[in-house]
């Protein structure tokens, strides 16, 4: 079983930042790509920000240039340094971790998710 648990979230002001953690737990060989999602109040679940193995990332349109998203794999940990925030920021964040838990196996785990309010 693997298992994302994220915290970090909270009330924030408009222009201010806060860092989300998402440890990995459980057995399993590896984890290949993580993913930060985000999901609004009435609307869908969308992609935040990508990271592979090696640290390769991408980022939504909307949070170019003020997120940043990172992983230690040696603590088996994601994080998303969010910076500038802004009302639309709004939502519960969800980690997201390809995970290989056995030779020719992997699995997408989700994390519980965690809330973000940006609010003066």
């Amino acid at each position: 079983q693997v298992q994302l648990v994220e915290s970090g979230g909270g009330l924030v002001q408009p222009g201010g930042s806060l860092n989300l953690p998402c440890v990995a737990f459980g057995s399993f060989f590896s984890i290949t790509t993580m993913r930060w999602f985000r999901q609004a109040p009435g609307k869908q679940r969308e992609l935040v920000a990508s990271i592979t193995s090696d640290s390769s990332n991408d980022y939504a349109a909307s949070v170019k240039g003020r997120f940043a998203i990172s992983r230690d794999n040696t603590k088996n940990t994601l994080y998303l340094q969010m910076n500038s925030l802004e009302s639309e920021d709004t939502g519960v964040y969800y980690c997201y971790a390809n995970a290989r838990v056995k030779p020719l196996v992997f699995k997408d785990v989700w994390g519980q998710g965690t809330q973000v309010t940006v609010s003066s």
